[in-house]
C-alpha cells in the first residue's frame, strides 16, 4: 500500500495540472473572432494571450493576396479547423488543397508592444499583416509542383500605431491526409511571447538533450559492460525518441534548420514513434519477461514494423493515414505495460514499483500530448518536459535496481562459487595428505631399517618428493584461503629469534645438499617475547629462505633480524633475507611477487615451484599493512626485507627455547601405552610401525565407538585419534569422554589444515594437533610432551 500511494500521487501531480492547462490559454467570455474580425478594443492585453480562434473569412481553392478583390462573398469557418471537418455549400472539404484565410483585429489604444505566434499547420502557409508578408512555412501554391511544404513556430512583432490589423493567410496541402490549420494562432505581449516561446525551446533541447546523451551512456554500458539487452533496448529507445522532443510540436529543430527536407523530417517524425513504441516494447519484456505477455509484446513488435515498412514505401498521405490505429496500439500498450507492472509488484519483481509509476506517468503524459493534438487542452510545455523527465527518471530508476539486482546476484554466485572452490580444494587437500601420509611414513620406516647406499638413496628422493607435493599443495591451499579473506592472525607471545633459528635449522640440509652456508643473526637486545602470529611469521620467514637457497647455487644465504627501535612496549623488526644466487633483473623483479609466475619462464623448469611463496609472502604481509621490499642484481644476488612493529611481551626469551631439537631416540617412547583411531588401513600400519619402533605399546580401535569401548582409567597414556571416520567420527567421540570425566590426553591426527578444524577441536576436547603426513620426529615430540 505504501507503494501504491507514491503512484496515486505521482498520478495527482501530472493529472492535477491539466485544470491549469485548460484555464491558462482559454478564451475569455466574448472574446472570439465573429464574421471575420477579432474585437479586442477593451481588453487588457499586459498580462494574457489571446487566441486567434473564432470565425474567419474563408475562400476555398483561392490564395489571395493583399490588394486582390473579388465578387465572390467569403465564407466563415471555424478556426482553426481541419479542413475535412468543415462542411461547406452541404459538402465536407478534402484534406488536399488550398485556401485562404483572413481576419481582422480591432486593437486598444493603450497596449503594449504585441507580438504573433504562427505555428504550423497542414501543410505549408503564407501570412501578410497589413499587406506585407511577414511570415512563412515552405511555399503555398495552387499546383502540387510548385508547392513546398515545411513545418514550424514562429512570431512576429505586430506594429506599434496600427490600431487595425489586417491578417491574411494562404494555406496549401497535397502531401499529408490532413489538411489546414489545426493550432491556435495567440498575440500577447511580445516580450512575455517571445520569452515563453523561448523557454519552450529550451524545454525541447534540454530534454532531447538528456535524452541523446543518456541513451549514449546506457549503450555504452551495455556495450563494454553489462550485456544485458534489457539496457540495450532501453539505450535505443532514448536515442531514437530524442528526436521527438525537437523534431515534433515546436519543430525546434526545423527552426535550426530550414533548409531541411520536409519528406524527410515527416517520415523521421513517425519512425522515431513506431520504432519508439516497438523498443520500449522489447525492454519492458526483457525486465519483466513473466509478466509482459511474448505474444502480445510479439504482435506490438510486429504492428509497428509493418508500419515502418508503410512509412518506409509509401507516400506521406498514405502513411499519415495510420497514425491513429497505430496511436491506438500504443495507447493499449501502455495500458498493458500498465497491467505488467501491477503483475510485477503483485509479484515482487526487482524494481517494478518504480516501473509501474513510469508507466502511469508516461499514460498521463500522452493523454495530455494526444489532448493537446486534437485541440481538447492547451498543455503547458513543463507540464510534459516534467513528465518526460519523471519517466525516464522512474526508468533509469528500475535499471539501476536491475542492475544493482544482477550485481548482487554475481557476487552471490561468485562467493558461492569460491565457497566451492575453497571446499573442492580442502577436500582435495585431505584426499592428498591421506595417501601421502602412507608415503612419507614408509619413507620413514625404510630410511631407519639402515637400508643400503643405493637404497637410501633412493628413498631419499622418494621422501624429498613427497615433501615437494605436499608443500605445493599447502601453498595452494593457503593462497585460496587468502583470497577467499579467510585468513587470521593470531595475537599471542613469541620467541622470534627462536622461530628463525628453528626455520633455518630445519632447512639447513637444503643448504649442505648445494654446498652453500646458511646463517642467522639476531639481534641481542631482543630479550622479551613479541606479540604476533607464530604460524604466519614463520611461514613469511620460511618462504624468503626456502627461496633464497632454491635460487642460490653458491656462496650463502643470510637471515637477519635487527632492531630499528625498541621502547617499553613495542619493537620494530626488519626482518631481512639476503643471497648470493641469481638476482633479478629490474623489469622483473615486480613480476614475481604474482601468483603462478617466476621472472623467467625457463626458471620454474630449472629449479622447480609453483612460484606461490613470494605470492603468499606478500599477502600475508599485506594483510597487516607491511610491505615487503626488494633490492637485486643480476649474478649478484638478492635481498628481500621488511619491517614490523610488533607488541613486547612481559615474557623473556628462554635462551634455550627452539634451539636444539629434541633428538628422539630409537627407543624413546619405551613403557608408553598409545591408542591409536584411525579407519585406513595403511595409516594405521604406518602409525603402527613408526610409535612400535619407538618402543610404545599400541593398540587400534577402527572408530570413535570402538576407541570407547576400549579406553579404561589408567589402560593408555595417550590417544591419537583421526578426525573423519565412519560410525562415529573423532569429535564426538572425543566429546562423550569428556562428559565421561576423562582426561586422557587426545591427539587429532588428521589430514585437514589446523586453521579449518581449530574451533571443532576445541569445542570438543581434543588436546592438541598433528597434521597428516607427519615427519615422526615431530609426532614425536608431541607424544612426549603430553605423555609425561
Amino acid at each position: 500500500m505504501k507503494h501504491f500511494r507514491w503512484i496515486i500521487l505521482a498520478a495527482l501531480i501530472i493529472g492535477g495540472c491539466l485544470p491549469v492547462c485548460l484555464a491558462k490559454d482559454e478564451p475569455l467570455m466574448g472574446i472570439t473572432a465573429r464574421k471575420g474580425i477579432l474585437d479586442l478594443r477593451s481588453v487588457n492585453l499586459n498580462d494574457q494571450f489571446i487566441p486567434l480562434s473564432g470565425e474567419w473569412q474563408f475562400y476555398w481553392h483561392r490564395l489571395l493576396k493583399p490588394g486582390d478583390t473579388t465578387s465572390a462573398w467569403p465564407d466563415y469557418v471555424a478556426f482553426p479547423a481541419l479542413w475535412n471537418k468543415i462542411k461547406l455549400h452541404g459538402q465536407t472539404l478534402p484534406a488536399e488543397g488550398y485556401a485562404t484565410y483572413s481576419l481582422t483585429i480591432l486593437l486598444p489604444n493603450k497596449r503594449p508592444q504585441l507580438a504573433l505566434l504562427m505555428p504550423d499547420v497542414y501543410c505549408s502557409y503564407r501570412l501578410f499583416l497589413n499587406g506585407s508578408l511577414q511570415l512563412s512555412n515552405g511555399r503555398p501554391d495552387t499546383t502540387v509542383e510548385r508547392a513546398v511544404p515545411f513545418w514550424s513556430t514562429e512570431t512576429v512583432t505586430l506594429p506599434a500605431t496600427a490600431d487595425t490589423l489586417h491578417l491574411l493567410l494562404q494555406v496549401a496541402n497535397f502531401w499529408h491526409s490532413k489538411g489546414g490549420p489545426y493550432k491556435t494562432p495567440v498575440i500577447g505581449k511580445r516580450t512575455t511571447l517571445n520569452l515563453n516561446l523561448q523557454r519552450d525551446k529550451a524545454f525541447d533541447l534540454l530534454l532531447a538533450g538528456c535524452l541523446f546523451m543518456g541513451g549514449l551512456f546506457f549503450f555504452g554500458f551495455y556495450a563494454f559492460g553489462s550485456r544485458d539487452k534489457a539496457i540495450l533496448y532501453f539505450s535505443l529507445f532514448c536515442i531514437v525518441y530524442s528526436y521527438r522532443m525537437i523534431g515534433t510540436s515546436l519543430y525546434v529543430l526545423h527552426s535550426i534548420f530550414p533548409d531541411l527536407s520536409w519528406f524527410a523530417t515527416i517520415r523521421i517524425e513517425y519512425l522515431t514513434l513506431t520504432l519508439g513504441v516497438a523498443l520500449f516494447s522489447r525492454y519492458f519484456h526483457s525486465v519483466y519477461p513473466k509478466d509482459a505477455n511474448r505474444i502480445i509484446v510479439n504482435l506490438v513488435v510486429w504492428i509497428c514494423l509493418v508500419y515502418v515498412f508503410l512509412i518506409l514505401v509509401t507516400p506521406p498521405r498514405i502513411f499519415t493515414k495510420g497514425i491513429m490505429p497505430f496511436l491506438g496500439v500504443m495507447f493499449f500498450y501502455i495500458g498493458f505495460a500498465f497491467y505488467s507492472c501491477i503483475r510485477a509488484v503483485k509479484y515482487k519483481r526487482v524494481g517494478a514499483v518504480f516501473a509501474l509509476m513510469s508507466c502511469g506517468v508516461m499514460l498521463l503524459v500522452f493523454l495530455i500530448i494526444n489532448l493537446h493534438y486534437f485541440q481538447l487542452v492547451s498543455a503547458e510545455k513543463w507540464i510534459v518536459f516534467a513528465g518526460y523527465v519523471l519517466f525516464f527518471f522512474l526508468q533509469s530508476l528500475v535499471l539501476s535496481h536491475r542492475f544493482a539486482f544482477t550485481l548482487k546476484k554475481a557476487a552471490d554466485e561468485a562467493q558461492q562459487g569460491l565457497r566451492t572452490k575453497t571446499e573442492f580444494l580442502s577436500t582435495m587437500s585431505h584426499e592428498i595428505r591421506t595417501p601421502l601420509n602412507v608415503v612419507i611414513g614408509m619413507a620413514h620406516l625404510l630410511l631407519r631399517n639402515t637400508p643400503r647406499k643405493d637404497q637410501e638413496k633412493n628413498l631419499n628422493v622418494l621422501l624429498f618428493s613427497a615433501n615437494n607435493l605436499l608443500a605445493i599443495v599447502n601453498d595452494i591451499l593457503d593462497y585460496n584461503k587468502i583470497e577467499a579473506g579467510k585468513i587470521n592472525f593470531e595475537m599471542i607471545p613469541m620467541d622470534i629469534g627462536s622461530v628463525a633459528q628453528h626455520i633455518t635449522g630445519g632447512l639447513s640440509s637444503k643448504a649442505v645438499e648445494k654446498k652453500i652456508t646458511l646463517n642467522t643473526e639476531i639481534d641481542d637486545r631482543l630479550t622479551r617475547k613479541v606479540i604476533g602470529d607464530p604460524t604466519r611469521t614463520s611461514q613469511v620467514i620460511y618462504n624468503l629462505v626456502h627461496n633464497a637457497i632454491k635460487f642460490t647455487e653458491q656462496g650463502s644465504v643470510l637471515l637477519s633480524i635487527q632492531a630499528e627501535k625498541i621502547t617499553e612496549d613495542k619493537a620494530t623488526l626488519t626482518i631481512q633475507v639476503s643471497d648470493t644466487g641469481i638476482g633479478i633483473e629490474p623489469e622483473k623483479q615486480q613480476l614475481i611477487f604474482e601468483r603462478f609466475t617466476q621472472a623467467d619462464s625457463s626458471t620454474s623448469r630449472s629449479y622447480g615451484g609453483t612460484g606461490l611463496g613470494l605470492a603468499i609472502t606478500k599477502r600475508i604481509l599485506e594483510l597487516q599493512g607491511i610491505v615487503l621490499h626488494l633490492r637485486s642484481e643480476p649474478g649478484k644476488g638478492s635481498v628481500f626485507y621488511f619491517t614490523q612493529t610488533f607488541a613486547l611481551s612481559n615474557e623473556q626469551v628462554s635462551p634455550d627455547e627452539f634451539i636444539n631439537k629434541i633428538t628422539v631416540s630409537e627407543k624413546q617412547l619405551q613403557g608408553v601405552s598409545i591408542l591409536v583411531v584411525e579407519d585406513n588401513p595403511f595409516n594405521i600400519m604406518v602409525a603402527q610401525s613408526l610409535l612400535e619402533r619407538g618402543g610404545a605399546v599400541v593398540e587400534v580401535a577402527t572408530n570413535g565407538a570402538e576407541a570407547l569401548e576400549k579406553i579404561q582409567p589408567g589402560k593408555y597414556h595417550l590417544v591419537l585419534m583421526d578426525l573423519n571416520m565412519p560410525v562415529m567420527d573423532g569429535f564426538e567421540a572425543t566429546r562423550k569422554l569428556r562428559t565421561r570425566g576423562v582426561t586422557l590426553p587426545v591427539i587429532a591426527l588428521t589430514a585437514s589444515l589446523p586453521a579449518e578444524v581449530e574451533k571443532d577441536v576445541q569445542s570438543a576436547g581434543l588436546t592438541d594437533i598433528v597434521v597428516k603426513p607427519f615427519n615422526p620426529d615431530e609426532l614425536f615430540r608431541v607424544i612426549l610432551k603430553y605423555a609425561k
